[in-house]
């Protein structure tokens, strides 16, 4: 079958990877991809929020399947225009990803379902937000209400940083992503990711992962975009996930089945734990970056298999076959990242035929008169698989010693909670 992947990071050349492995794929695009992603794919100029260009291109070369990657195309509600063309299509609908397109519908979603979450309150208006601010005091988290690029969340340790943070958010700092801001109770505890696969109406969790979000070492410094990670997360016991899935996932699809907007593709729930228990943080409506990474590390080429099964509404019948194994990778990103940084700088990698059970997935990359070059914040994800997490981590971390890129940085110590 042909195949559109719509995105262009670390995510979507994981995707890519894993879906190109399967013998039902017999031609593999990705728009707009990147310079590592057309090693296994065609790239192509499509924008990818816009749903009758992609329509169109769809028809022009007989897609048969279209897997959404990223979050924006899917609030745009490119999955919805992919639909109507009856073009089957992994990702939720507009209405559906409002459980990231909007802090505010997922908190009302989770109050509706009687899921465990964080005390919240809504507002539109600086100075109610300044004022509940210093009644509740701090710590606090202040939330853009809309997409901000995984940045629109400031954890305000003291009442000074979250006026600060609610000024850049009504200031305009996010845009029309801030004109609207959720406060929330500071969350003690242990955070971890559960994916969910979900054809509207079977659910399939899919195993833990757990990101490294602060840009240095120790887990010091600003929030990113995430840093790497590894999977599975021993925080996530079967209890746990168990719990999560009856208590906070199961009624959460059920509330929006409810509301005539069954939920179809991923939901990454990213939970917090403590005490045995999970809360849930916040819903995404797509892989996470860089879980993704080492999930597809995991699964390989049965991915498409069970993204195919959740668009085709026969996931009920799906499996995954999970191999007694970990996987965990490392972000290397442009120095200055998630502030200011430049873009261009040549890199070089090593050769992987010689790493089988490893890959550098590539999220912000480009080719400039033939040679490799940093076009990002976030630039190369050097993943590996082992028998360990801490034979995973030996090996990522011995390829990223091989990539010559001079104007990089990245953590050295990722999985250090599970090891």
């Amino acid at each position: 079958m042909n195949i559109l992947i719509l995105g262009g990071g670390g995510r979507e050349h994981a995707l890519a990877w894993a879906i190109s492995q399967n013998p039902k794929c017999d031609r593999l695009f990705c728009a707009p991809g990147n310079a590592g992603i057309a090693d296994v794919a065609e790239c192509v100029r499509l924008d990818p929020e816009d749903g009758a260009a992609v329509c169109a291109f769809v028809e022009d070369h007989a897609i048969d399947f279209v897997v959404i990657g990223p979050e924006a195309p899917l609030a745009a509600g490119v999955a919805d225009d992919l639909r109507a063309a009856n073009v089957l299509t992994f990702g939720p609908s507009k209405e559906a990803a409002q459980v990231e397109a909007s802090k505010a519908f997922t908190k009302e979603l989770c109050d509706a379902a009687g899921a465990p979450t964080a005390r919240y309150a809504h507002f539109t208006d600086l100075d109610a937000a300044k004022d509940y601010v210093k009644t509740d005091g701090a710590p606090i988290v202040v939330k853009a209400d809309g997409l901000a690029a995984g940045k629109g969340v400031t954890v305000a340790m003291d009442e000074a940083t979250a006026l600060a943070a609610l000024d850049d958010m009504f200031g305009g700092v996010y845009g029309a992503a801030g004109a609207e801001v959720v406060l929330e109770e500071f969350m003690e505890g242990e955070e971890v990711s559960l994916f969910v696969l979900t054809d509207g109406e079977a659910m399939l969790p899919l195993a833990s992962a757990q990101d490294h979000k602060r840009a240095f070492d120790g887990d010091a410094g600003p929030n990113t975009g995430g840093m790497g990670a590894y999977s599975p997360a021993p925080v996530m016991t079967a209890a746990i996930r168990d719990q999560a899935m009856t208590e906070i996932v199961a009624p959460c699809l059920a509330e929006l089945r409810k509301r005539g907007t069954p939920y179809q593709g991923v939901l990454y729930a990213g939970l917090m734990v403590q005490d045995g228990k999970a809360r849930l943080v916040e819903y995404n409506a797509r892989f996470g970056d860089p879980e993704c990474q080492v999930l597809m590390m995991r699964m390989g080429a049965q991915a498409l298999d069970v993204l195919l099964a959740c668009a085709e509404g026969t996931l009920d019948r799906a499996t995954v076959n999970w191999a007694d194994d970990h996987a965990l990778t490392v972000v290397m990103a442009a120095k200055g990242y998630p502030g200011s940084y430049a873009k261009g700088t040549a890199i070089s990698l090593p050769d992987m035929d010689q790493n089988p059970r490893a890959a550098i997935f590539h999220a912000g990359t480009a080719i400039k008169d033939g040679q490799l070059v940093a076009n990002g914040g976030r630039v190369l994800n050097v993943t590996a698989r082992g028998a360990t997490l801490a034979e995973a981590q030996e090996r990522a971390y011995r390829i990223l010693d091989q990539v010559d890129w001079s104007d990089s940085f990245h953590r050295t110590d990722i999985g250090w909670r599970a090891l």
